[in-house]
């Protein structure tokens, strides 16, 4: 379970991540820089399991793949939006980091608390007693999800 951070449509990954900390290479030291320029406290009041509800086309822009690592290493457990620029998605997924499709963001507030089940497909609004249905992933994409990302599925000796 975890609290709702709302953000809205075309959130672009220099918002995500600023350009000037590409420069740094440790996945804990790049989530202080999470949001850093549009929500400076954010890296520091976002806890572990917090999760992202945005509009369309969130992770638009660069194909940096910090944006989604840093969102990882700062302790989001999800993005879920009404859809996603296509490189941020795969980017997600390839560093294990749940990216979920979901047309009513609308309907979910800042704050909410959020229960995720990717293997049955199910997203529950426990503060608004409200339950979607999400389309589950392919099973070779959960199993990268669940190694931690696409690198820890290649080390098990596992093929895509």
């Amino acid at each position: 379970m975890g609290k709702v951070w709302k953000f809205g449509d075309d959130v672009n990954t220099d918002v995500i991540y600023p350009g000037y900390a590409l420069k740094v290479t440790n996945p804990d030291e790049m989530a202080k820089y999470a949001f850093a320029e549009v929500y400076p406290e954010f890296s520091k009041e976002v806890k572990e399991g917090d999760i992202i509800v945005a509009g369309k086309n969130f992770g638009c822009g660069s194909s940096r793949e910090q944006a989604a690592l840093c969102l990882k290493y700062v302790g989001i457990s999800c993005v879920i939006a009404k859809s996603f620029a296509r490189i941020f998605y795969r980017n997600a997924i390839n560093i294990g980091l749940p990216v979920i499709e979901l047309k009513e963001t609308d309907e979910i507030n800042e704050g909410d608390e959020l229960e995720v089940d990717l293997n049955e497909g199910i997203l529950r609004n426990v503060t608004q007693g409200k339950e979607y249905k999400i389309k589950p992933y392919p099973e070779i994409i959960r199993r990268i999800i669940d190694a931690g990302g696409l690198i820890n599925y290649l080390k098990e000796g596992k093929n895509v």
